[in-house]
């Protein structure tokens, strides 16, 4: 069968793809089939990935799909758009370079650099630039004066590009048809990443205008742009803004937000529609587009889906290369002990779930510490108690244990929140206590009482914020306030409609670092790498 006809292709209204995005805010959005030209129409598959962050636990299911959709689709491109580095213990010990023999073996056609590419320098990413089997493209990333990326820059769009090295695009010819790939890399790179001081990020929407003329002047009218600078992001750059100011973008393969897109976005704000796609994280999914393009590169058809990996056959070849190469060292690390605990951490359901926990205070301590080096106003963290999965014993801390108390690799939010909205995200944790609830939230930065025997929304009798790092306060309802969280809880997870809120309206930035490094990387910094953490009155239930 036809890889496109598996798609059922369906007219989506403004309301259905209001429901699509599980209530992100897409101003001027919408999502409907268009009707195919008769005027010699060009079918192209874009397979994409983003977000990858060392998960390579699946990555024989995800070569797997891979080969099986283009092996069923005339015209296809393999697209990558950042974030491959950071997350996993494969990237702690191999820097990258196990996740790249991999895009290597599948053939990708192109990637765009994600802000976690430069979380160890760019030493480290010159390394998997020169070896990779496709070339890198980001407009608005200049490393023309780095020493370890120069070598590999052209500061170009290129009609023949060449393996590792990086342009500011690249045209690709897929049955002579010219289709032109540009790249975008989010601007916060700077401030929560390692990028250093000889490289320059300039204005994403100035070097997309650029980046359209530069293929239309070459006579391309088929224009993808490749991006990490998310879907909504509030970081001060997204796809929905890219997608209204830039006319002659056809199609935006994203990433940096982690979204789940289901189905494709349709931005038309300008003379073309531009078609938006995202594949959520971690290699969980595929994500497949299929679009037509008129003789005049409008896009006048589209179907979009997502192909869960674990629905496919490891690929034989890269399993073997993911069990003997790889993953044996990967199972020795977990063996590691990062620091010491003088008590038992408590955690897991009830505990966690149900009041604070000397476990839940060093989780959102290091949140907070972490968070501080991004945005030092930064004043409270909260971690919701149904992602703090189980206790750990007094003695040595191993990476196992850390990863059996985190085990979903969330990663850091930070909201922009009036005290009213903190307020109000109180009374949801404790709404069902004192019976256990996996949002019960964990604090650092606050305390407050509650009354569970008064009626849920009306629970919360006090709050306090610690703003100068030491002193407590009363919380002002009226006061923005810059709070720490995972994205999970961010996106309105576990019931948060207040942050998912503050999420639609771009009030939170993801920086991205993941949950179990940044406890980790707490316990490491303490003397001797040893916690004693204790419950200290922060969360108070005051029923009779």
């Amino acid at each position: 069968m036809n890889y496109q006809n598996r798609f059922y292709r369906k007219v989506l209204s403004v309301v259905a793809s209001a429901a699509l995005l599980a209530s992100v805010a897409v101003p001027a959005v919408a999502a409907k089939e268009k009707h195919v030209s008769p005027d010699k129409p060009f079918e192209l598959t874009i397979m994409h990935t983003n977000d990858t962050h060392a998960h390579l636990d699946t990555v024989a299911k995800r070569v797997s799909a891979i080969k099986q959709v283009r092996g069923e689709s005339a015209n296809s491109l393999l697209l990558d758009a950042g974030d491959v580095f950071s997350g996993t213990l494969y990237f702690n010990e191999y820097e990258g370079l196990a996740d790249l023999e991999f895009m290597n073996l599948v053939g990708y056609d192109a990637m765009t650099f994600g802000n976690h590419e430069f979380d160890k320098g760019t030493a480290t990413l010159a390394n998997f630039v020169k070896d990779a089997k496709f070339p890198f493209v980001s407009a608005n990333v200049d490393v023309k004066k780095d020493k370890n990326l120069k070598k590999y820059a052209k500061n170009k769009y290129a009609s023949k590009p060449k393996d590792g090295e990086i342009y500011k695009g690249i045209v690709k010819e897929i049955n002579g048809e010219k289709v032109g790939i540009f790249g975008l890399t989010t601007a916060e790179t700077v401030e929560i990443s390692s990028p250093g001081e000889d490289v320059k990020f300039t204005d994403y929407i100035e070097e997309a205008k650029a980046a359209v003329e530069a293929f239309e002047k070459q006579g391309i009218n088929k224009i993808i742009a490749l991006t990490h600078i998310g879907l909504n992001d509030g970081g001060g750059d997204n796809d929905l803004t890219l997608a209204e100011a830039v006319d002659g973008i056809d199609v935006i393969v994203g990433g940096h937000t982690h979204v789940q897109l289901n189905a494709p976005l349709v931005v038309e704000a300008g003379k073309e529609p531009t078609v938006i796609v995202q594949a959520n994280e971690y290699g969980k999914f595929l994500g497949t587009l299929d679009v037509t393009f008129d003789k005049k590169g409008k896009v006048t058809e589209y179907a979009g889906k997502l192909l869960d990996v674990n629905g496919y056959p490891e690929d034989l070849e890269a399993a073997q290369i993911l069990n003997t190469k790889y993953k044996p060292a990967v199972d020795e690390m977990k063996k590691t002990v990062i620091g010491k605990t003088t008590v038992d951490l408590v955690g897991g359901n009830p505990a966690a779930r149900t009041g604070e926990t000397n476990l839940g205070n060093l989780i959102t301590d290091g949140m907070l510490a972490k968070a501080k080096t991004i945005n030092p106003n930064t004043v409270i963290a909260v971690q919701n108690g149904g992602g703090i999965r189980t206790s750990v014993s007094a003695g040595d801390i191993t990476l196992a244990k850390v990863l059996e108390v985190m085990p979903f690799g969330n990663s850091l939010g930070i909201m922009q929140l009036k005290g009213a909205e903190i307020k109000e995200a109180l009374e949801h944790s404790v709404s069902l206590a004192p019976k256990a609830n996996g949002a019960f939230l964990q604090v650092s930065g606050l305390k407050f009482e509650y009354n569970s025997s008064l009626p849920s929304g009306q629970r919360v009798v006090s709050v306090e914020v610690k703003e100068d790092g030491v002193n407590y306060v009363s919380l002002d309802a009226n006061k923005t306030y810059t709070v720490a969280t995972n994205t999970f809880t961010a996106k309105g997870g576990d019931g948060y409609t207040v942050f998912a809120k503050a999420y639609n309206e771009g009030r939170v930035s993801e920086p991205g670092f993941v949950d179990w490094e940044i406890f980790t990387e707490y316990v490491q910094s303490q003397d001797q790498k040893t916690v004693s953490p204790a419950v200290e009155g922060r969360i108070v239930g005051i029923a009779n």
